[in-house]
């Protein structure tokens, strides 16, 4: 019995020795990290709210422990300076562009801060330097949100039930097209007609297509002008020629605008014979005398001819020109 008793006190004894070995072994490892964080990088950030943050809390980053929370003070109104040593051997991989957040270990386990983001361009961070702060949402904050969200739940479900019961009831285009069959029967005929109108739409598009491409065609006019040179040409000159068309029927026309206003003017005789009435009639009666003139002048040649004097001159001639016009007509024969 003294035998059991012993050797039960032996192996408790071993159990609180090696529980105490185990003890100031954590305890000096505990110690050492400490004083490898507090003799590494010391930078800070500035929180609105820590949400329950303390000093000695770890710092963590890509999922590893880097550091430990220093100090806490505040700085200002609901402003919290939160102070952070970073182990040395982590510092070339944070950069100045880095934020930190507020992060808790699990659900409900002790606050941490997480540095995230970072770029590799950016120069790493030195001692003294602030991070920036991700903002958070508090679980107050999401409560609140998910309060809300309830709140505009229950709003949707109960309009929905008025407009559904609305529906049954023939309230509105809804409820009407579910229980006026004659507005149902026109509500299809207006689907129908969207349906054929889309399909005469499709084929103008397609017809529009065809057009499309005869006009790129090679035996087009269109591809010609766009293709060959030597239409193009031809066209130019065409365009040309009806220029120069143009500008000879404005110089005619200029002419003839011309010649209708020396026809209207009083400086040519022509235009006196049109325009003025009285030198007209001058002229007309000038040519009047002249014709009676003529006429006397007819009269005093006849009479000489019958004149004894000249009778003999008068015959000579005519028998003349009978001679003239036998012989010319020998000559045909």
């Amino acid at each position: 019995m003294d035998r059991d008793e012993n050797k039960r006190a032996i192996t408790v004894g071993i159990f609180i020795a090696l529980g105490v070995v185990i003890f100031i072994v954590g305890v000096l490892t505990y110690g050492n990290q400490k004083k490898s964080f507090s003799n590494g990088v010391h930078i800070s950030a500035v929180f609105s709210d820590v949400n329950g943050l303390m000093k000695g809390n770890n710092i963590w980053f890509s999922g590893v422990r880097v550091g430990t929370i220093s100090g806490l003070k505040f700085i200002g109104t609901a402003r919290v300076l939160v102070t952070m040593n970073i182990d040395r051997t982590a510092q070339p991989y944070i950069h100045r562009n880095s934020s930190a957040r507020i992060s808790s270990e699990g659900f409900i386990g002790n606050k941490l801060i997480v540095i995230d983001g970072g770029t590799a361009d950016a120069p790493m961070i030195q001692e003294g330097d602030q991070l920036a702060v991700q903002k958070l949402m508090s679980t107050e904050d999401i409560m609140n949100t998910l309060q809300k969200n309830n709140q505009n739940l229950l709003a949707i479900t109960s309009d929905f039930k008025k407009l559904s019961s609305n529906m049954v009831q023939g309230k509105g285009l809804a409820g009407q097209l579910l229980a006026d069959t004659v507005m149902a029967r026109q509500f299809r005929s207006v689907v129908n007609n969207l349906e054929r109108t889309t399909a005469s739409t499709a084929r103008m598009a397609q017809q529009f297509g065809i057009y499309g491409a005869k006009l790129n065609s090679k035996d087009g006019l269109a591809n010609k002008l766009v293709t060959d040179t030597a239409t193009f040409k031809q066209l130019q000159q065409a365009v040309s020629q009806l220029n120069q068309t143009t500008t000879k029927a404005n110089t005619f026309v200029e002419n003839l605008n011309k010649a209708s206003d020396k026809l209207n003017s009083t400086d040519n005789a022509l235009g006196v014979l049109l325009n003025d009435k009285k030198a007209a009639t001058q002229v007309q009666s000038t040519l009047g005398y002249l014709q009676q003139s003529s006429v006397k002048l007819n009269d005093d040649l006849e009479a000489a001819q019958h004149n004894f004097l000249l009778k003999g001159f008068f015959k000579k001639r005519e028998k003349a020109k009978e001679d003239s016009i036998k012989r010319a007509n020998q000559g045909k024969q």
